[in-house]
């Protein structure tokens, strides 16, 4: 198996985003955005993923988390793209159900190079810590599009919005992990009838 890491930067007149992956890691994280609610749940995909995730992120705070979220869910949709590489021996495919006291989320996600967002999650609160309530859509909008993801997200039920969102963030995780993995039984296989992916 090739190595599987990566670090790619993107710079705009509103944010620097340096970030760094390991998709054969542990879920080691290291992630430092500005947004202390934003760090706490990609600490969570790194560590229920096994992706070793390093980010570090400077954003125009001053004027909201937007762009900076944004431009966070692109870079690291680039890094996982560019890992997995032209996918030969990845599963592709990754799906799971997870529960968080009341909250329970969906998520089912293809490393297709068709990207699309499906989010079923509605929150009532306008503002988890000091992120707004709608840059997690956002965030996997923008994940999914330069990852090259299908990517579907169901919120079944809850009514803590940390629990709920939480909850999306380790299904996420857990789905992504089960995609990036090598299949023993078709390791030098690319994972689709068509020849390319």
């Amino acid at each position: 198996m090739s190595d599987r890491k990566v670090t790619i930067s993107r710079k705009t007149n509103e944010t620097a985003i340096d970030i760094s992956i390991n998709l054969d890691g542990s879920g080691k994280s290291d992630i430092k955005t500005g947004i202390g609610f934003f760090d706490h749940m990609l600490e969570q995909l790194a560590k229920h993923s096994l992706i070793d995730i390093v980010i570090k992120a400077d954003g125009d705070l001053h004027i909201d988390g937007h762009h900076t979220v944004e431009d966070v869910g692109i870079t690291l949709g680039q890094a996982i793209k560019q890992a997995v590489g032209d996918k030969k021996g990845i599963r592709r495919y990754g799906h799971f159900d997870l529960v968080m006291d009341e909250a329970r989320s969906s998520v089912a996600l293809d490393l297709s190079n068709r990207p699309y967002l499906v989010w079923d999650a509605d929150l009532n609160a306008k503002r988890l810590g000091e992120m707004d309530g709608e840059l997690f859509q956002e965030f996997f909008q923008a994940f999914a599009g330069a990852g090259g993801i299908t990517l579907h997200i169901i919120n079944i039920c809850g009514s803590n919005n940390h629990h709920i969102i939480e909850s999306i963030f380790k299904a996420c995780a857990k789905a992504l992990r089960m995609a990036v993995e090598i299949d023993a039984r078709a390791s030098d296989q690319l994972p689709s009838t068509k020849g390319s992916l």
